[in-house]
């Protein structure tokens, strides 16, 4: 395992423990120690896979990360691919796959809950939050179009201030349930 050393801009690759010690050594005040040695040893030769960051002085510090790159220009193209070619797809097939569920087609009756953040104002004028919970049955084609619906009620009611804070159709905030087909009785909305 190799080790990528960062003190602000200075960085390089190494491949064994002589040549991270000779790099460490460059760097302004900073002492190595016994107790360092032995650490950054028992760092290297570890098979903990997380970052290590060491103090130089009051609030600096060099940072070490094992990598499998053998020079500094393999290690940043290793990072900037991995970032590209992983975390991006990856994200956007979730974000698809959540904006599939909540737009699929599917009429019927839904039950739906919004829990927001509802803006009154107090006697000396000040605004206050107080978490709201609003439930309506409602036909709809799809979960998007329920929730749609039921924002648009909660905005356009005289009694709720605009200020009110409503959540992401995404968020834990809220939550639907299909019944059916049925006619059911139908809440305000």
């Amino acid at each position: 395992m190799n080790l990528y050393i960062r003190y602000f801009d200075d960085e390089t690759v190494v491949t064994n423990l002589d040549d991270a010690f000779a790099f460490i050594s460059t760097f302004d005040n900073f002492q190595m120690t016994p107790q360092f040695v032995e650490d950054f040893r028992q760092y290297a030769e570890s098979s903990m896979p997380y970052p290590k960051r060491y103090k130089v002085h009051s609030r600096v510090y060099f940072i070490v990360i094992k990598t499998t790159a053998n020079t500094l220009e393999e290690f940043k193209a290793n990072g900037k691919s991995n970032k590209d070619d992983e975390a991006a797809p990856a994200q956007q097939d979730h974000k698809k796959a959540q904006a599939d569920v909540f737009n699929a087609v599917n009429p019927g009756w839904y039950e739906t809950t919004v829990r927001f953040k509802r803006v009154f104002v107090n006697d000396a004028g000040k605004c206050e939050y107080l978490e709201s919970d609003f439930t309506a049955r409602l036909k709809a084609v799809s979960p998007q179009d329920s929730y749609n619906r039921v924002i648009d009620y909660l905005r356009s009611r005289e009694d709720i201030d605009p200020r009110s804070q409503f959540p992401s159709i995404k968020g834990k905030n809220f939550t639907y349930s299909f019944l059916g087909l049925k006619p059911m009785r139908e809440l305000p909305i």
